[in-house]
């Protein structure tokens, strides 16, 4: 049986799918971009706000004017939250603190939890599942439960208003585990393979082949741990009860427990808060997706 093409049926032309593609195009973008608006809005209020007088945040409140700029007469009169709030509270040493802080449980974390990652993901040794289950399990474990009996620790070790108090117990990380071990099953086993021949020990493939390959993941961790530790509020505040160790969430409270509340440096103080946070993440947020589309590939 002859079957006859249908000479009435209309095939899209190139002109057609190209249009297609652009109105698709211009629909996602459209989309994008207004939920990246919504996303922004609190910082664009935030930053906003923190160039006005109390008087005028509450003016422009229920108006467009809350993301429009004041405008004054001298650049100095646009800093002047900023200055009153630095004079107001220490905020340069609070965030110095929390960078010390956060930047050395980064540091230290990336070495201890990445190497743990490769072992459970590449070396064979008995109980390997067994304990990774374990690990995985401690994620569900509060941070808030155990702080009594890590407070406890840190004090016999003498560690009390020290960086070492604060920066230790948070260094080896059961989530931060789990990542790295995801990324480094879908490692290729053959540049390990070529590296052994050529006489590279364990610790050398690992050092000189994996972390020079494994940039995503890396920086993967380091924003999620910044960004975690970087909000810490409780821990600082029982471990550092010094003035001079204090971190920089800590010194947002004096704003509100000082009377009366001066909203204009409270933003501004929020701003100086929010811009290590802003620059870590745009530093390496080209590492950022890779890292977690790598780190869900298998398993």
């Amino acid at each position: 049986m002859n079957i006859q093409p249908k000479t009435n049926m209309k095939l899209p032309t190139y002109r057609s799918m190209k249009k297609q593609r652009m109105a698709k195009l211009v629909i996602q973008y459209a989309i994008m971009t207004f939920l990246a608006v919504i996303f922004l809005f609190p910082l664009i209020w935030m930053l906003v706000s923190s160039l006005k007088s109390d008087v005028q945040i509450f003016k422009d409140m229920k108006s467009i004017h809350v993301f429009i700029p004041p405008l004054y007469d001298s650049v100095t009169a646009y800093f002047s939250n900023y200055m009153l709030a630095l004079e107001r509270v220490d905020l340069l040493r609070y965030t110095g603190n929390s960078l010390i802080y956060t930047c050395g449980i980064i540091l230290f974390g990336l070495i201890v939890n990445s190497m743990a990652g490769y072992a459970l993901a590449r070396m064979d040794f008995p109980l390997k599942n067994f304990w990774m289950a374990v690990i995985i399990a401690t994620i569900i474990i509060p941070a808030e439960s155990i702080f009594l009996p890590l407070y406890v620790l840190v004090h016999n070790f003498g560690w009390v208003n020290t960086y070492t108090g604060l920066i230790v117990p948070f260094i080896a990380n059961a989530f931060m585990i789990f990542l790295f071990r995801q990324f480094f099953i879908g490692f290729p086993k053959e540049l390990e393979e070529a590296a052994r021949i050529d006489g590279c020990t364990p610790i050398g493939i690992f050092f000189r082949i994996i972390i020079p390959l494994s940039k995503p993941v890396f920086a993967t961790v380091a924003i999620f741990t910044f960004v975690n530790h970087w909000n810490d509020f409780l821990w600082p505040l029982v471990v550092a009860n010094d003035e001079s160790m204090r971190t920089i969430q800590i010194g947002l409270q004096y704003f509100f427990a000082q009377q009366p509340v001066r909203w204009g440096q409270v933003m501004a103080a929020l701003t100086i808060a929010t811009v290590p946070m802003l620059a870590i993440f745009v530093f390496l947020q080209r590492y950022y997706v890779e890292g977690l589309t790598h780190t869900g590939s298998k398993n």
